[in-house]
């Protein structure tokens, strides 16, 4: 959930660049890498630079719920070289309607440990850490360091906020990913960058732990989750990309609304916020 209505400003901070991590956990393209992954090289979008630079990557996925969900699968699918799994739930019976790595069986269980056991299984050259811990403000510097981009779906702001805000202190790429009823919103932000919108940028600061609707309150459609944490794989599959092949175009603060009913999408630019307290100082 955590559909963003609303935004305010505040002070501003300085944030450092930060060079991306490829290469780090790249393995070697063996011919059966290379079958497995050739769908992807003839793309002139993707090519082979392209899968190399997905087998370097190192993506964190926050919150292994209905959006983590289909973003692992997607993501592991692509062949990225390294996941971290971050969620501190246990998988219930009212998950499996939408969350569909879960089994029965794995009832009472933490989503992060099942989640990376799948991604073990479809394919054992990854590596997948699973971190089975509630992110926050107080630790989330220590979980996303040397990310190449972190996903979040998660699903209440004052989680989404701490992550935007530690993405942007550490100079990491955010790909954001919300969802409330048949609409979803899709975005990359970048607000390390001088001129480039952080995730604060457009919800501000208003919102805290229980300013945001629930899956339970209002109800979801399995299928839309599945679309919004697909697209947003496709998102960061962007960010990887970026400078290794044409599909690299990360579309900075353009976000993207999903309406499942329609069924449409639209774009919006969100711009820099000059008075953000997170990224403000970097505005030109």
């Amino acid at each position: 959930m955590a559909l963003a209505r609303r935004r305010s400003a505040g002070g501003k901070k300085r944030c450092p660049p930060r060079k991306p991590a490829f290469s780090v956990y790249c393995s070697p393209m063996t011919p059966d890498r290379l079958d497995r992954f050739a769908r992807h090289i003839v793309l002139p979008e993707v090519g082979g630079a392209g899968q190399v630079r997905l087998a370097g990557a190192h993506v964190v996925l926050v919150g292994m719920g209905g959006i983590g969900n289909p973003a692992l699968q997607y993501l592991a699918g692509a062949g990225i070289g390294a996941l971290t799994l971050i969620d501190d739930d246990v998988i219930e019976a009212s998950n499996l309607q939408r969350q569909t790595l879960f089994m029965p069986a794995d009832m009472g269980r933490a989503k992060a440990h099942v989640a990376a056991e799948w991604a073990a299984r479809f394919d054992p050259v990854l590596k997948v850490v699973p971190q089975v811990v509630r992110i926050g403000a107080d630790n989330a510097n220590g979980l996303l360091t040397g990310a190449d981009v972190v996903l979040d779906g998660s699903d209440n702001f004052a989680t989404r906020l701490a992550v935007a805000d530690a993405c942007v202190r550490l100079g990491v790429p955010l790909t954001s990913a919300a969802l409330g009823r048949f609409q979803g919103q899709v975005a990359n932000f970048a607000g390390h960058l001088p001129d480039e919108a952080c995730y604060r940028c457009f919800v501000g600061d208003a919102f805290d732990a229980t300013d945001c609707d629930t899956c339970a309150d209002l109800g979801v459609l399995g299928a839309m989750v599945g679309m919004v944490g697909a697209f947003a794989a496709m998102q960061a599959l962007r960010v990887v990309l970026a400078g290794a092949s044409t599909l690299g175009d990360p579309q900075w603060g353009r976000l993207q609304l999903i309406d499942g009913l329609a069924p449409s999408m639209r774009a919006l630019r969100i711009a820099k916020d000059p008075a953000c307290r997170t990224c403000g100082g970097l505005s030109q």
